[in-house]
């Protein structure tokens, strides 16, 4: 039989796998299989086994997990934590993704790897505009004003505290304390060399050793006690981690250095000096401690610098605006702007939020957001976009997005998601890491037998002080942070040249891209399609009712091309008139009726379905205009083609130099589109394109995709409509054009906010160096360990009498992971164009 418990307490990975062996290890279970997500454990049992088994082996070990039937009420304990909250405003992670993308309400370390948890930065994290009174700080106003209690004029609110920044002020506080006291230790420790200490001379060494034990006391049970609680914690759960190392490490020197001082009959003379007294460790214990104190607070320091291009995308959100109403400037905060409000831009604003010029003209410097250092002339109903700054004119526009819909706001909650995904090339390190900490124990033990029997004298001081320098050099953090970091440093270094990421993946198959499929309109071309003409084919109906019908049915249409007749219908002054049973025939044309007609308008494969048959005559006049790279599209009306329409869509200018330098790059270029064949090689001749397919329904993309895919090449597909989603969405890497539909980019795993073929070239050296990065910090983190591990047990000793000191091993533990994230903020400094 099978029941369906639901399991409370856990929080990782290691919490599922450890609730797993106890459940299955109760007598009678055959099987015991636990889901985190859903926070349930399926459990098959001989026979019925009562409830109170499984509560009872859970409680016993520890009271962390609770277990009840479906439908029961529970009751959570929520332990309180000492530990700072941030702004209130974030999301916590782990930088090393323990968890995947598991996120947390508030600042705690991570239950895996004990490493503290970083803030996620977003928009809400901005005080808008507040302000103050300095001696009545309940009091809030939305604007500058005075105070109502004492008059004093009202300041502007300052943001609170990252946490991060909460984060480095408690462990620069802890790490003054704790140098403060270990610094004393080691000086009396270091005295030991003299050969006629002066120190001796003021009391003996045992009242030295009693002074060095208090002066440890603050540095372990206040400032670096919370190494031992990881420890603990990593222990208790099976995630072993540095902080296991540390604690074992520096725990082991701490106790024995107590046991020989108070015990000291109980230890071998091999232990003793002279007088008499066992050698102790406390300036080991300590300087060790600190020493990783340091590592952490540097690597504080370090993370707020990997996230600082959204920290950058963050300073571009104003607080304040100003709103049109009845004629009048009003300043608001912009979080009280809405939808459709009129705001007046003055020169060198930001945009506040997202929305069309309504009202004059200017150039808008957008470089923050695509990238590109050219400002950008803008007229009216025009797009604006939140973050750029305005030119040196003033103009009013209407907004369209406000908050989190905002185009800044989805890039800055892009690069969050993006930072805290997974890259394949991270489960190398995960099944290093496995493994990692019980091996480098086995060694440590190892260490110290091999010392004790074969070392020289005292070989058990020796093989003490060895045993404990293996376990501290070891550093499983600079593994774990190999890829994370540089993922992190990546994504925003692509945000700020206007390559959005969606998820770690992509970047790493970006740079394996073998066959790349781009789509026409829209992605070479400007996808701002124009009419050129519009004509009929028989004198039935004269040119101006071909254009009155075309615009009129199109009305109905939001594809492009329809979009460009309308507008040239309504230059020429046409009445649109009413459409009935409208509809869209997907790859094709559309559809409808007018004034009873039945009319089609699209390509060949379009007449076929509205049964109109395309005369050779026809076929000749579209072929001029096709080869010259125009679209055209036969209007037929009650099964008969009446006319056509001639549409021009200009090749952008980046488009030719692009494929050329993805093509010097060895990337293989198929250009597929829904245009007819003619058409097609003409644009594929311009760009010396070779491959090309023409007249391509969403389906043949997708089939093109598959059957390049089944080849083993590693595809990308480039598009910006709603015919290219189902081809993005099967591709190896998706590649939106920014200027396309949301389908496109919700199909997508990376967008250009420009919209051009440069964006592409962008994302290959990004994909490209990113993982050149991550390459680099695993080799540095293997061969650091590699080499660090060995030196550490002593294997240089009966060569050149070298051995190393567990407190410099201390040293380099801290400065490993440091090195790994100073490796990958080099990418900020990386040119991507």
């Amino acid at each position: 039989m099978k029941h369906t418990y639901h399991i409370h307490g856990m929080t990782c990975n290691g919490c599922r796998g450890h609730v797993e062996e106890i459940l299955s290890k109760v007598g009678g279970v055959s099987k015991a299989s636990v889901d985190l997500e859903k926070a349930e454990a399926y459990i098959e049992m001989k026979s019925h086994i009562p409830i109170e088994n499984f509560q009872k082996v859970l409680k016993n070990d520890g009271d962390s997990y609770s277990i009840h039937k479906s439908g029961e009420h529970h009751h959570t304990k929520v332990e309180k934590e000492e530990q700072p909250k941030g702004n209130g405003t974030g999301t916590f992670y782990c930088p090393m993704h323990c968890e995947g993308d598991t996120t947390y309400d508030k600042h705690r370390d991570c239950p895996v790897c004990g490493m503290d948890l970083v803030e996620e930065q977003n928009l809400s994290s901005i005080t808008v505009g507040q302000w103050t009174c300095p001696m009545h700080p309940e009091v809030i106003k939305d604007e500058a004003s005075s105070c109502p209690i004492c008059g004093m004029d009202l300041v502007p609110m300052q943001p609170d505290s990252s946490a991060e920044e909460k984060t480095y002020e408690r462990l620069l506080k802890k790490f003054w304390i704790a140098g403060a006291f270990t610094l004393p230790v080691f000086l009396i420790a270091m005295s030991e060399m003299f050969t006629n200490n002066p120190l001796y001379e003021v009391m003996e060494q045992k009242q030295w050793n009693w002074i060095q034990f208090a002066l440890s006391i603050p540095v372990v049970f206040y400032a670096t006690w919370m190494f031992f609680e990881r420890a603990y914690r990593s222990i208790k759960t099976w995630n072993l981690n540095m902080f296991t190392l540390i604690g074992i490490g520096a725990g082991v020197a701490w106790v024995f250095s107590v046991f020989g001082m108070l015990l000291p009959d109980f230890f071998p003379v091999q232990f003793k000096t002279e007088s008499g007294a066992v050698h102790v460790y406390f300036e080991a214990a300590t300087v060790i401690l600190t020493l990783v104190l340091m590592g952490q607070l540097l690597e504080a320091r370090a993370h707020s610098k990997t996230n600082s291009a959204v920290k950058e995308l963050l300073k571009l959100a104003p607080n304040k605006a100003t709103k049109m109403l009845d004629g009048e400037e009003i300043e608001v905060s912009i979080d009280k702007i809405e939808l459709n409000d009129i705001l007046k831009i003055k020169p060198g604003d930001k945009i506040p939020v997202d929305g069309a010029i309504s009202e004059g003209e200017t150039t808008i410097d957008e470089s923050m957001i695509t990238g590109e250092p050219i400002p950008v002339n803008k007229v009216e109903g025009d797009k604006v976009s939140s973050g750029t700054i305005n030119g040196n004119q003033s103009f009013l526009m209407e907004a369209e997005k406000v908050g989190s819909d905002t185009l800044l706001s989805q890039i800055i909650q892009m690069v969050n998601d993006a930072s805290r995904s997974r890259a394949p090339i991270q489960n190398l390190a995960d099944k290093v890491s496995g493994y990692f900490v019980p091996v480098v124990v086995i060694i440590s033990l190892i260490t110290f037998v091999i010392w004790a029997i074969w070392g020289p004298e005292p070989s058990y001081v020796y093989a003490l002080v060895n045993a404990i320098a293996v376990l501290i050099i070891a550093c499983p953090c600079a593994l774990g942070l190999a890829t994370p970091m540089s993922v992190m440093v990546g994504v925003g270094k692509g945000a700020q040249n206007g390559v959005l990421i969606k998820n770690a993946e992509a970047l790493e198959k970006m740079d394996k891209v073998t066959t790349l499929i781009i789509d026409k309109t829209g992605t070479i071309t400007e996808g701002k399609p124009t009419v050129d003409t519009i004509g009929a084919f028989q004198k039935n109906y004269s040119d101006s009712d071909i254009l009155q019908y075309i615009a009129s049915l199109n009305s109905n249409s939001e594809h492009p091309l329809a979009e460009a007749t309308v507008k040239y219908g309504k230059e020429n002054n046409v009445e649109i008139l009413k459409t009935e049973n409208f509809s869209a025939v997907t790859g094709k044309g559309v559809e409808g009726t007018i004034n009873g007609k039945k009319l089609a308008l699209g390509n060949p494969k379009m007449m076929e379905y509205a049964k109109s048959d395309i005369l050779s005559e026809m076929e000749e006049k579209a072929l001029f205009f096709q080869k010259q790279g125009k679209t055209v599209s036969y209007f037929s009306i009650d099964r008969k083609i009446e006319g056509y329409v001639v549409i021009g869509d200009k090749i952008k200018e980046s488009s030719a130099k692009a494929i050329k330098e993805l093509q010097d790059k060895g990337i293989d270029i198929i250009m597929l589109t829904g245009d007819n064949y003619n058409t097609a090689q003409a644009v594929a001749s311009e760009l010396n394109l070779t491959d090309f397919k023409a007249s391509m329904l969403p389906g043949d993309k997708l089939k093109e995709v598959e059957k390049l895919q089944a080849q083993g090449k590693v595809v990308a597909m480039a598009g910006d409509g709603i015919n290219d989603a189902p081809a993005l969405a099967k591709s190896d890497v998706g590649i939106a054009m920014g200027t396309g539909t949301d389908v496109a980019i919700e199909s997508a795993m990376i967008t250009l906010i420009k919209g051009d073929l440069h964006g592409i070239v962008k994302a290959h050296n990004l994909g490209h160096k990113v993982m050149q990065n991550i390459k680099q910090n695993l080799f540095f983190a293997l061969v650091y360990n590699t080499l660090g591990v060995p030196i550490a047990a002593g294997v240089l000793f009966p060569f050149f009498g070298i051995l190393l000191s567990p407190m410099i091993a201390a040293l380099a533990m801290s400065f490993s992971s440091v090195s790994v994230i100073a490796n990958a903020l080099r990418l900020r400094t990386q040119s991507i164009n």
